[in-house]
């Protein structure tokens, strides 16, 4: 830690002398004609006479990462948020302004004028003209530069992060990639982007705990919404056949590896379709997403090759439980079901109904083994306060949630619109609450009304979006691609 402070004091003195030779620290903007990788990737075939004959004249811009000095020559290399380039800085070219190198530092921003040549070992280098100073960087990239290994402070630090390890970048860059497919898709698909109120009176669209906060004006505790299905539903009614909402939800539950209590979260409604048509489009989408920002529907997540060639097996949740052994007398008795849970180690939450704990019991035996795209259907209709029941089996809804490496990645019902239904699920979801589960759904009295006006047959989805770059980008913790995860106060 000391010799951290005793750099950063250099740096601080000499960007004092910077100063007093009448260079600002922390310059003007600059006019970058290129970028590095457009340079590296149009000039790759250039020979050395090409670049002779016919001169290219460039400026960059971006933060120095390398830098060696032989005195009357100097090498270094900048970085851009597309790559990185050699400059090279002649004593004979730039004059009395080259002693102004000495105050450059790893770390400093600047930018530069020039023209391209291939040094000796054959790298397509800049021969600088002139050099400004934009930035300078008064506390020095870690571990001398070579990256960031303490996982902790590289979500804390996440500009260091994005400094030192261009993998990381480029992780962020694909996510980017990813939504605008997703975006492009659905507004393909006839869908429009709406935006719904982040902060509810009510929470709804989802069973969880949410957070709170409070209104001054309106002198009203607000809660930070946990879905906009709600709200998205409402303008079902209201119209709208195909609307989608990509944007932040929150829930106050556990922070893990595949669960980050402020995530993104993909929710689109369609009018006139049931669940067994959004299995479709599902596998359309993400096959769309894989093929725009992967090339290929074959990836590798970890260790495990995954196949997103559709279709997609589609397989009753119950007959799930049943492939896995779980005996038939177990799913159909509440009692049985809980004794059969200590019997095999299965921690249960307290007070938890029969479809709760068929639930956890699927969790912990069904869900590891779904590696391959697949769809768990028909689901009890308590864990499903807001989908369609089946015709054929009313304890059962049109719902499914698509699994693929053991992670669920999307949930989607048939969506239920008869109002009187709905305040009965709502009625059941309430007593539950005041029973002790914190995650039950509120009665939601202006929903019920929004339905009683007429909502058309639909069906809605919600996918994860971090879940979903998790997967494409092979990341192995949500927080890897959240650009600013949650923590704990510094110390």
């Amino acid at each position: 830690m000391e010799e951290i402070n005793e750099l950063i004091e250099q740096r601080i003195r000499k960007s004092e002398e910077l100063k007093q030779m009448g260079i600002k620290p922390y310059g003007d903007p600059f006019e970058a004609d290129s970028h590095t990788a457009d340079l590296v990737a149009q000039y790759k075939d250039a020979s050395n006479d090409d670049l002779s004959l016919h001169p290219v004249e460039c400026s960059l811009a971006g933060r120095i990462v390398a830098l060696r000095s032989f005195g009357k020559a100097t090498f270094a290399h900048i970085q851009d948020d597309s790559g990185r380039m050699q400059l090279y800085f002649k004593k004979d070219i730039l004059g009395t302004s080259y002693a102004v190198l000495k105050k450059f530092d790893i770390g400093d921003i600047i930018g530069i004028t020039g023209k391209l040549f291939r040094t000796k070992t054959d790298e397509l280098t800049v021969e600088v003209k002139t050099c400004v100073l934009l930035a300078k960087s008064v506390r020095p990239l870690p571990e001398k530069w070579h990256g960031l290994k303490d996982i902790e402070t590289r979500y804390r630090q996440r500009y260091v992060d994005l400094i030192v390890n261009p993998e990381v970048r480029k992780k962020f860059a694909q996510r980017s990639a990813i939504i605008k497919a997703i975006r492009d898709f659905l507004e393909q698909n006839g869908f429009i982007e709406v935006e719904t109120p982040m902060m509810h009176q009510i929470p709804g669209g989802a069973t969880a705990k949410p957070f709170k906060t409070h209104h001054n004006a309106l002198g009203i505790d607000l809660y930070l919404r946990i879905a906009p299905e709600l709200y998205l539903k409402r303008l079902l009614v209201g119209g709208y056949e195909r609307v989608y909402e990509l944007n932040k939800n929150f829930r106050n539950e556990g922070i893990s590896t595949k669960h980050n209590p402020e995530f993104s979260m993909l929710e689109f409604y369609i009018a006139y379709k049931d669940y067994n048509y959004l299995m479709s489009l599902t596998e359309e989408l993400i096959t769309h997403v894989a093929m725009k920002t992967l090339g290929t529907l074959k990836l590798t997540y970890g260790e495990t090759d995954v196949d997103l060639t559709p279709p997609w097996p589609r397989i009753p949740m119950l007959e799930a439980l049943a492939k896995k052994g779980v005996p038939k007398e177990i799913v159909n008795d509440a009692s049985r079901s809980l004794s059969w849970t200590r019997e095999n180690r299965i921690d249960i939450p307290a007070g938890s109904s029969h479809a709760k704990v068929l639930d956890e019991i699927f969790k912990e035996i069904v869900e590891p083994d779904l590696i391959q795209p697949t769809f768990i259907t028909d689901h009890p209709v308590e864990l499903s306060p807001l989908a369609k029941r089946k015709t054929d089996d009313p304890s059962l809804v049109e719902r499914f949630e698509l699994f693929i490496c053991s992670r669920e990645i999307a949930n989607a019902f048939s969506e239920l619109t008869d109002p009187f239904d709905q305040r009965e699920r709502f009625s059941e979801q309430m007593k539950a609450k005041q029973e002790g589960d914190e995650e039950a759904h509120w009665m939601d009295e202006d929903f019920i009304r929004a339905l009683e006006y007429g909502m058309p047959p639909a069906a809605g989805e919600g996918i994860g979006i971090d879940r979903l770059v998790m997967l494409f980008t092979n990341a192995q913790s949500i927080r890897d691609v959240v650009l600013f995860p949650q923590l704990k106060p510094e110390q």
